[in-house]
């Protein structure tokens, strides 16, 4: 009788054993506890031994590296056997095939100690190796996960950027691989929500369960805060309203509807509405569609000088031509840092396109008149593609005088301009001496002799007056400075890689 309360001791105090490291490995599978190294580390300390998990090329997955025989860690790995159990000068040691999904070849599961193994050290590395197996599983499962979603993102990435070089057709056909129909479109609006940097990733995971298949989600390349959607459908506009309105902290900018070629002009009007809609109670802002001074000269006249003026590269390769004239716009509209980021390219390339197109074109970038003058040949090179009624039937090209001094225009400048006139600072002269100086603050407080930071606030004054961006270069910039050669406020620029002959060559000036 006492043998057996005996035996009945020493099966429960054995039960109760098991269920005690049982209960502390199992808690390594919750979801708070799902951690490789953490497991292995248990092992090492409840088998009071060192433990190794590698996979079959001797890399280290976990835990310290144990010496082992390269051979029989090859027959646990390929199968031949699924574990092993062996005494090597003191050493006690068991090998454990630990599974993975493929095409990952299995692991070992090494643990050396200085004891012999007894049935309960035994049992803790099986189930130990067991529980290693299923971390692998949900860790290589993940990391494919994740794998998958960043090779999409990048995609989507990749397909923003061939219609910022108005690549539509290459854009089209990289898209319908993954998302039938998406761009079988026309045009589409180009959205920007912002939030902290931080809260970007998951933003535009809410973004993408918004929108669905509708419509492109990209991280903005450029600003780490920015998700950028192009939408083909209004649907899309509607659900990312909604969002953004019941998360404090996130604005949502929204260009006009645009044609396909024109993703990069839509991107510079949601970025402007972005401004607008940190100060809208709704935080969204759609870009107030105004009259842009290309609209109010005539089509054919624009047509015919544009075409003069961009004619030095109409020797150059279709695509290489369309990579230039769409790397030097959004230069113009962007800083070069970020123009790069946005394709895809290094600084030093945008840089290179544009001093290419620079030197075809024989002009001074610096000059803020010609940015000015080349922003609206190029946005009129994408937006008269087709040449409009009356091409050609001058019997001369179009002057850029021409151009600037139609009646239509030169009211909308004095209109817009004559806003700054009832302010006693002068905000007209300051700002018009300010383009003349290409933008530099220092040189025109030298010309007008007064302090530099006086001048950044007279020209921040402006802004507000104007309703228009100036301090960042971009469209609302140049919109003023084409203001200001309409008025006759600033003399245009000479463009002197026209054709020769051409009314704006310096020959005819």
């Amino acid at each position: 009788m006492a043998g057996r309360k005996d035996a009945g001791r020493q099966r429960t105090s054995g039960a109760g054993e098991h269920a005690g490291w049982a209960q502390e490995l199992l808690e390594h599978l919750r979801p708070g506890g799902r951690d490789l190294n953490r497991v292995v580390a248990w092992l090492a300390a409840t088998a009071h031994a060192s433990v190794s998990l590698r996979d079959d090329c001797g890399r280290l997955l976990a835990g310290t590296r144990v010496p082992l025989d390269e051979g029989l860690v090859a027959d646990v790995t390929s199968g031949r056997i699924a574990s092993a159990a062996l005494e090597d000068r003191g050493r006690h040691l068991r090998l454990v095939r630990v599974e993975r999904s493929l095409p990952a070849r299995a692991a070992v599961l090494a643990v050396a100690r200085g004891a012999p193994f007894d049935r309960r050290v035994s049992d803790i590395v099986t189930h130990a190796a067991q529980v290693v197996e299923l971390l692998l599983a949900g860790h290589e499962s993940a990391a494919a996960g994740h794998r998958l979603r960043r090779a999409t993102s990048d995609l989507r990435l990749a397909i923003l950027q061939l219609l910022m070089v108005e690549d539509t057709v290459s854009a089209r056909r990289v898209a319908a691989g993954l998302w039938p129909g998406l761009l079988d479109t026309d045009t589409a609006r180009v959205y920007v929500v912002e939030s902290g940097p931080a809260e970007r990733d998951r933003l535009a995971e809410e973004c993408l369960s918004a929108t669905g298949k509708e419509a492109l989600v990209v991280r903005c390349p450029a600003v780490d805060g920015h998700v950028i959607v192009l939408a083909p459908r209004d649907t899309a506009g509607r659900e990312l309203r909604s969002l953004v309105g019941r998360r404090p902290g996130v604005f949502l900018g929204g260009s006009a509807r645009q044609g396909l070629a024109r993703t990069a002009a839509a991107y510079g009007q949601a970025v402007s509405a972005l401004a607008v809609a940190r100060f809208r109670p709704q935080q969204a802002a759609l870009y107030a569609e105004r009259t842009r001074p290309e609209r109010l000269m005539v089509p054919a006249e624009l047509h015919d000088w544009t075409a003069g003026v961009l004619s030095p590269l109409d020797t150059l390769a279709h695509h290489t031509r369309a990579e230039l004239l769409a790397t030097t716009r959004l230069g113009l509209e962007f800083t070069a840092v970020n123009a790069a980021k946005i394709l895809g390219v290094s600084r030093n390339t945008v840089r290179a396109r544009m001093d290419r197109v620079e030197s075809l074109l024989r002009t001074d970038f610096d000059d803020l008149t010609v940015r000015a003058v080349v922003h609206l040949t190029l946005n009129a090179n994408v937006g008269l593609a087709e040449p409009p009624p009356g091409t050609g039937a001058r019997s001369g090209a179009a002057r850029l005088t021409d151009l600037l001094s139609g009646p239509a225009l030169r009211t909308w400048a004095a209109g817009l301009l004559g806003r700054l006139d009832p302010d006693g600072r002068d905000l007209r002269r300051t700002l018009r001496t300010w383009i003349a100086a290409g933008g530099n603050a220092e040189r025109a407080a030298h010309r007008l002799g007064m302090h530099a930071q006086t001048v950044r606030e007279h020209v921040r004054s402006a802004e507000p007056v104007l309703e228009r961006q100036l301090l960042a270069a971009g469209s609302d910039l140049y919109e003023v400075v084409l203001a200001h050669l309409a008025a006759g406020d600033l003399d245009p620029p000479s463009l002197h890689g026209t054709k020769p002959g051409h009314p704006d060559s310096p020959v005819h000036e």
